[in-house]
């Protein structure tokens, strides 16, 4: 059966490429045009992805990602939009967003990108767990992607971060190697090096270890290989 694509675009000439290319991949593809049209489809249609602009009329792609969301709606969603700056790509992250890209965008990444996100969508249910969470004496908000600390100080996790760590949560207490990870956490974006791969995991480290020399939750290994072990563990390899 063909998967079911939901394309909540306004502008016609946008729209109209979005969905001839998708149905040219064979996917079933229904068009809203704006935010309140986009919001009842997304109900009616149950698709198994969202392409969502985030200027809309009526209502923003981030409030329909973020309404669905609070309803418990787990469809895979991948933003569009004109703004490319890192605090709109957050934000989409921060709603329930799975991925997000620029305007103008390549057309074979954006559908790359699709095909990736409906692969990930079919994979075994992970152990992710709640809107609020623990590691260690930290609090984190999955809505919000803020980290809160044991002294009440709060911290808004960085675009990678958030990415990283939703996979890892994805993933908990599997060796994971660095293609994986690439695989998984970058797709098809243009791939950090290792020693930056590695920098990420010590950002980690530092905002929810007590020690990030010897740490509990966050691992990794000079063969590039890392773990994410929710309850901690003293020492994996």
């Amino acid at each position: 059966m063909a998967k079911r694509v939901l394309v909540i675009e306004d502008e016609p000439d946008m729209a109209e490429l979005l969905v001839d290319n998708l149905e040219a991949e064979g996917y079933e593809v229904t068009n809203a045009r704006d935010g309140h049209e986009g919001l009842a489809l997304w109900r009616g249609v149950v698709p198994d992805l969202v392409v969502l602009d985030v200027m809309l009329p009526h209502r923003s792609g981030y409030d329909i990602c973020r309404i669905l969301r609070e309803e418990g709606d787990h469809t895979p969603v991948l933003f569009l939009s004109a703004k490319g700056h890192p605090e709109a790509r957050v934000q989409g992250l921060a709603v329930g967003g799975d991925d997000y890209l620029t305007k103008p965008f390549h057309l074979p990444e954006l559908l790359l990108r699709v095909r990736a996100l409906l692969q990930r969508s079919a994979w075994p249910p992970s152990t992710a767990p709640s809107e609020s969470f623990s590691i260690g004496k930290h609090q984190v908000d999955q809505r919000e992607w803020t980290v809160r600390s044991e002294d009440g100080k709060t911290l808004l996790l960085r675009e990678e971060e958030i990415r990283l760590l939703r996979f890892l949560l994805a993933h908990p207490n599997t060796t994971l190697g660095r293609d994986q990870l690439l695989d998984g956490v970058w797709q098809d974006d243009i791939f950090p090096s290792s020693r930056v791969l590695e920098g990420y995991f010590a950002r980690l480290r530092d905002i929810f270890e007590a020690d990030p020399l010897h740490p509990r939750f966050f691992h990794s290994h000079r063969g590039l290989r890392f773990a994410f072990y929710p309850k901690g563990l003293a020492n994996p390899f």
